[in-house]
């Protein structure tokens, strides 16, 4: 009898990954000295082998063929916006369809005895059921590669100690994030996870004791943690060395984070589990880099789905141009919000901009008419001094129909001129008058459940309660 079992290791040609994602020096080489054209000759190239696989994907044959898409219809990606986009809600149809895996991953594409190593995550589940997600070692390994190519690009070095607080068991990040550090740079890895894998008072001795320079992971846990230190007599920058922090810091102000760190660099990456990483700041903290010999992004109109012009705002849609084994990925719209920057790059790299994570559409709420990001509030309001971090807001509805905005923000005192001055604020920067409840240090904790989840609750809509 033949054994027809292949390992993980065995299914990656390691040689061709890095030359069609180059890494390190090679990255910075690439990123600065290739031409707008060669690079998209390069993407040409990945999306042919991606559209192979998923024209014998089930998923997208359905998708594709409801919308009178035939096989040679699309032949390149100026030809991308005539496919439709998908979200999470078909890859949870797909499950129902097809469970417990979906149809969407593509394993009939392979021969039976034939089929890659399968590696099996979910999301967190914080929009709802969480999703299955699929990957083969080949793009797998890309994920990783791609994330610490950034982690290297913004200045991690061979010998940091890397503190991550990212969650594990069935979740993606925290287990691509290590996989990121300990297969592709030389870096030491504590996988401290959440405040709940470990106790916060926990992972500050850990950083401590093993002298954390890095730390990965969510904005509002981070900050969290350098309070902790404080609590217990540590300072950070002197007894814990952190120099440097990258994670989704959104729009937060980089500067607070990193003096509450003791001077450390910080720097903002964004991408969802699906996708990995598909962009992230480089030194120069200009905006995110795209990518894009990996990643396609098209920045759609939240309403009609058509692109916008640079400098708009709208959802960011991906095609993973590396996903080419299990689960293609093509014009996955996220429901994350940004915009593309316009200008050239200070220090000469020619792949696209974008301003980074600015809200969900799909938990914008409209107020009389003006678009509000619940997540882009506590940056407005990190520009008052009084401002404690911590937020959580409300959308209600009065007997008369009427919709409000109530921002209930932490603060340092309970003077009414600082609810004045926040209310102003937000109303100069939002456009319409909104509601603020001040809340001591700490006391948003229970509605946004900062210490359980990775990404807390920042919007609680009782209109339709």
């Amino acid at each position: 009898m033949t054994d027809t079992h292949r390992s993980y290791w065995q299914e990656i040609d390691f040689n061709a990954l890095v030359r069609e994602h180059p890494i390190g020096e090679d990255f910075v080489r690439f990123a600065t000295q290739t031409s707008r054209n060669a690079l998209r000759a390069h993407q040409e190239r990945l999306f042919a082998r991606c559209l192979d696989r998923a024209w014998r994907t089930p998923f997208y044959r359905r998708l594709w063929g409801d919308r009178g898409i035939e096989p040679g219809d699309i032949r390149s990606l100026e030809d991308i916006e005539k496919l439709p986009v998908f979200d999470k809600s078909d890859i949870m149809a797909s499950l129902e369809r097809a469970p417990p895996l979906g149809d969407f991953a593509g394993f009939e594409s392979y021969p039976a005895d034939a089929r890659p190593p399968v590696i099996l995550h979910t999301t967190s589940g914080t929009t709802g059921k969480p999703q299955v997600l699929l990957f083969g070692p080949k793009s797998r390994e890309v994920q990783a590669l791609l994330l610490a190519r950034l982690y290297r690009f913004q200045g991690l070095r061979p010998g940091d100690v890397v503190h991550s607080v990212y969650g594990h068991g069935m979740i993606n990040g925290g287990h691509y994030v290590r996989e990121a550090v300990t297969h592709w740079t030389s870096a030491v890895f504590l996988s401290a996870g959440t405040g709940v894998e470990t106790r916060s008072a926990q992972q500050v001795e850990l950083m401590r004791n093993f002298g954390a320079t890095v730390i990965v992971g969510f904005a509002d846990y981070i900050k969290k943690l350098a309070e902790v230190a404080r609590a217990q007599g540590l300072e950070p920058g002197r007894d814990i060395p952190v120099r440097m922090i990258s994670g989704h810091l959104g729009r937060e102000d980089k500067a607070a984070m990193g003096e509450a760190w003791g001077g450390a660099q910080c720097f903002d990456w964004y991408g969802v589990g699906d996708t990995g990483c598909i962009a992230g700041e480089g030194p120069d903290r200009d905006g995110l880099y795209v990518m894009e010999d990996a990643q396609f992004l098209e920045v759609c109109d939240i309403d009609t789905g058509a692109p916008v012009a640079d400098g708009a705002v709208g959802d960011m849609v991906v095609t993973c141009l590396y996903k080419d084994d299990l689960y293609p990925i093509i014009r996955f719209n996220t429901h994350d919000v940004t915009q593309v920057k316009t200008g050239d790059s200070a220090i000469g790299v020619r792949f696209k901009r974008i301003e980074g994570f600015m809200g969900r559409s799909d938990n914008m709420v409209k107020i009389r008419g003006i678009n509000i990001f619940p997540q882009g509030v506590g940056p407005m309001l990190a520009e008052h001094p009084a401002f404690a971090g911590e937020f959580v807001c409300r959308a209600e509805r009065d007997g008369s129909g009427r919709d409000s905005f109530v921002v209930v923000a932490e603060a340092l005192d309970a003077d009414p001129a600082t609810a004045a001055a926040f209310r102003e604020i937000l109303k100069r920067k939002i456009g319409i008058e909104v509601e603020v409840e001040l809340a001591a240090k700490g006391e948003t904790a229970a509605l946004t459940q900062i210490d359980v989840r990775q990404k807390p609750i920042r919007l609680i809509d009782r209109r339709f309660a």
